[in-house]
């Protein structure tokens, strides 16, 4: 709760106030002084209204004696001296109020009338003043009630943000790695080729360079990413690497963390077609299908060959990522069946026009 909507608060509360405690005393009044109800609204209405002023000074010792840090002792001493001021000020002002009605109205009686009633008046003065207290602590607690978890949610999310930046930090390095190992592999058997891998991984670290500062991209930005990446494992592979894609239009426009695909991508072609003798191949499927977003990545292997990765570098940090952007909402399934491995992602559906 901003400093705007307590003051709404406030004038919302004493707005009510004020009618309530007009027409209390005015029904009080009509019995026991017998004046008519003009006589008894003229002046009901502006004691109730200064009765409002009255209360609204009762948050600023409220504020300078919060209720967690302030001695009892202090505390009530404070609130009493103030509602015995306020009082004693309200009361004035009655007598006030009434010798002007009877000079200038010529409403007679009122003043004695007040005399009578004059020490219920101070008890109904300083216990509606310390109400007003009551009210601005309960203001108060929920303000900062509603702050913290302002707090806590900002926390959270700057700490979501720091852990997806720490995990988009560690897919490069780990691409690098496995790309100048293929470059170093490829210098001592065949130069020309180990030259062209260097020119597609510059082609595709350019591309990436400027996605560092987003948070997601569409699909169809990813597909390229990894176009430009299957580009570099060609190099090295051939024809023994194919890539398939079954891509719904509309799922293309869908967002999702950048170099989500590229570590399965990468698994896929360490694990399983660097694994084979014979040819490859990966596919990727993408789908909408209502609110959300499914994602499937597959590949043959040798289960011979090598692991399944269920423990794998790749497939946690997507996990991880996507558990930092979206939370539970998010899934992600990895299996090897005979001799394909699967890997399904699921999360919820995101557009530039609905962010």
């Amino acid at each position: 709760m901003g400093e705007f909507q307590l003051q709404r608060t406030q004038l919302f509360a004493f707005g009510v106030a004020f009618i309530l405690l007009g027409l209390l005393l005015s029904f009080l009044l009509v019995g026991s002084w017998g004046l008519d109800w003009k006589q008894t609204l003229a002046f009901s209405l502006p004691m109730s209204a200064l009765a409002q002023g009255m209360g609204w000074t009762a948050q600023y010792p409220s504020r300078s004696t919060p209720l967690a840090r302030t001695k009892i002792g202090r505390l009530m001493l404070t609130h009493v001296i103030a509602a015995t001021i306020m009082s004693f000020l309200w009361v004035g002002a009655g007598q006030l109020l009434t010798a002007w009605l009877e000079t200038n109205m010529g409403w007679r009686g009122m003043t004695v009338q007040f005399s009578k009633f004059q020490a219920q008046f101070y008890g109904l003065s300083f216990a509606y003043y310390l109400l007003c207290v009551a009210f601005h602590y309960v203001l108060f607690a929920q303000q900062s009630s509603l702050e913290a978890q302002e707090r806590a949610v900002e926390s959270s999310v700057r700490a979501r943000e720091a852990e997806l930046s720490a995990l988009k930090a560690q897919i490069n390095p780990h691409f690098l790695y496995n790309s100048l190992n293929s470059i170093s592999a490829l210098t001592s058997i065949d130069p020309a080729r180990a030259r062209e891998m260097c020119v597609s991984l510059a082609d595709f670290l350019r591309l990436t360079l400027g996605m560092g500062e987003k948070s997601v991209i569409p699909l169809r930005e990813e597909l390229g990413l990894l176009e430009k990446y299957c580009a570099i494992e060609k190099v090295r592979f051939g024809e023994r690497l194919t890539v398939q894609e079954e891509i719904q239009e509309e799922a293309k426009e869908c967002l999702l963390p950048p170099l989500l695909l590229q570590p399965l991508f990468e698994n896929a072609v360490v694990h399983g077609i660097a694994q084979m003798t014979e040819a490859g191949w990966i596919r990727v499927k993408a789908a909408r299908n209502g609110s959300r977003v499914s994602l499937t990545v597959e590949n043959c292997w040798d289960p011979e060959a090598g692991s399944s990765r269920k423990n794998g570098v790749g497939l946690k940090n997507v996990q991880r990522r996507l558990e930092a952007r979206y939370g539970k909402e998010a899934q992600l399934q990895a299996k090897a069946e005979d001799e394909v491995f699967r890997v399904d992602l699921s999360f919820p559906a995101e557009t530039e026009t609905a962010k």
